[in-house]
């Protein structure tokens, strides 16, 4: 049967019980056990449950039917004799996907099944469409994301995935308040992006008739509250960048950043070891497989610098730092548009091609370039290196953190070298914040800051191939 005429079909339903007086879309119903419960516990007297109707089997005075919650799917047996012929009449009228409570009494059939006999039923919901591939789970990946609501019907595995990282989610935020940090909120709507290498979104405020931007890290705004006195402070909230999709990136994802006085990035290694841990722990999980190696969360985690790294790959670390190498290396390895993208772009691409692919283990990569980190403290035995890391697992970047730049007056140079970048054409350079210098300039004590993408990291421990697997509605260009 065509779609629309499924719908006409369910309309004239409705009109139907409406006739009955029957309300298609009652208010309210008293639940006292869920399938789950019933299940596990098969009560004495009677029960009252409600879910979506997945099956109907007629047997002309009696039927079988079976409903889902958000626990079970649970089998009904509705009876003509007992519902009575006016009531059974309206059951007959329900369709597939219609939402349904029932009181009755629970017992087991021939076949060992536990089941609701019903004694009196209500519609709560009438549907107008019908379920997807006779409910047997929906396989079109392009209909799973944009009508999510028809995969999480169809697939009880995506419930269970959200559920997991949610759980994921509760265990970092109780771990940090065990730990004696701060949850905050920062803007979102900021008059200078800041804290990270991307393009934000723009938009513009009528009242005000300012232009504003949609963040891009809540980086700087949590720095000015480590200078306010705020010596643990934590944001676990949605982040925006004007970038491609792809299996890794959503324009909008969810970014923990954590920052902490008195520390430094070899503190950050250790947070962040045992935020993930806990966080795996709270999934239920302790190794991943990553291609046709198992990878275990709870067993060593490495540090590889960035020099040895690329020592490795036969390049001579100190070509990093000199733009006409660095543009040289760019045409060894064929990196697209080298000769016009920024040095930064060059060493990123360099990185993905060599050193990225071989960080299968947990790997802290340190040490980096100072080019590369404008908020950055650099090595005070080696100036052009800064104290950062990135934390590999399954060749994937899941954290960045460093020893935090306190010093205004080196803060406001790079600043103005980001300036420059801006000028000769990188659009994804560090905006000058004179604000969070004039911060930095009251005093800001030593900080180790560090930031977890939480849609890669529920990727990983839930074993997904796509962030659009773990955002439940994950940016889809329209179809009209």
């Amino acid at each position: 049967m065509a779609e629309e005429e499924i719908f006409t079909q369910r309309l004239d339903k409705i009109a139907q019980l409406k006739s009955k007086g029957i309300n298609s879309y009652p208010t309210k119903f008293d639940i006292t056990f869920t399938a789950e419960k019933i299940l596990k516990e098969i009560p004495e007297g009677k029960v009252a449950a409600a879910g979506r109707i997945m099956t109907i089997r007629n047997m002309g005075k009696a039927a079988f039917f079976t409903i889902k919650d958000v626990t079970a799917k649970i089998q009904i047996y509705i009876k003509k004799d007992v519902v009575g012929e006016d009531n059974y009449k309206v059951f007959e009228l329900l369709d597939i996907g219609d939402f349904i409570g029932v009181e009755g009494t629970v017992f087991k059939t021939k076949t060992g099944e536990t089941t609701i006999k019903v004694e009196k039923f209500q519609l709560l919901s009438k549907s107008l469409r019908a379920l997807p591939e006779k409910w047997h789970g929906l396989k079109d990946i392009e209909t799973r994301y944009r009508q999510r609501y028809l995969d999480l019907i169809s697939n009880n595995e995506v419930i269970e995935i959200f559920k997991k990282r949610a759980s994921g989610i509760t265990a970092i935020r109780s771990y940090l308040n065990q730990s004696g940090f701060i949850e905050v909120e920062t803007p979102m709507m900021q008059s200078i992006p800041g804290g990270a290498a991307a393009k934000p979104f723009m938009t513009h405020h009528n009242a005000l008739d300012i232009d504003l931007y949609l963040r891009i890290a809540p980086e700087l705004y949590l720095k000015r509250l480590i200078v306010g006195g705020m010596e643990r402070v934590y944001e676990l909230g949605r982040t925006f960048r004007n970038e491609g999709i792809s299996t890794r990136h959503n324009p909008e994802f969810t970014i923990l950043e954590v920052y902490q006085a008195y520390a430094d990035y070899n503190d950050m290694m250790t947070l962040c070891k045992n935020i993930m841990q806990e966080t795996a722990k709270a999934i239920g999980i302790t190794k991943v497989n990553f291609k046709d190696k198992e990878i275990d969360i709870f067993g060593e985690w490495k540090q590889l610098s960035i020099e040895n790294a690329f020592s490795e790959s036969g390049i001579n670390f100190s070509d990093i730092f000199c733009e006409e190498k660095l543009k040289e290396l760019g045409k060894k390895f064929e990196v697209e548009g080298y000769e016009k993208i920024p040095a930064r772009k060059i060493f990123d691409h360099l990185f993905d091609k060599l050193v990225k692919p071989k960080l299968i283990e947990p790997t802290f990569v340190i040490d980096w370039p100072k080019f590369l980190c404008p908020l950055t403290k650099s090595k005070y035995e080696k100036p052009e290196i800064a104290e950062r890391f990135e934390l590999y697992i399954g060749c994937e970047e899941l954290a960045n953190a460093y020893s935090e730049l306190n010093d205004p007056v080196e803060q406001k140079n790079r600043f103005e070298d980001q300036i420059k970048e801006r000028e000769k054409g990188d659009d994804e350079a560090e905006f000058f914040d004179e604000d969070y210098v004039r911060a930095l300039e009251h005093g800001m004590p030593p900080a180790g800051g560090l930031g977890i993408g939480i849609d890669r990291l529920i990727i990983l421990l839930t074993q997904q191939e796509s962030i659009k697997d773990v955002i439940l509605f994950p940016l889809l260009k329209p179809l009209n």
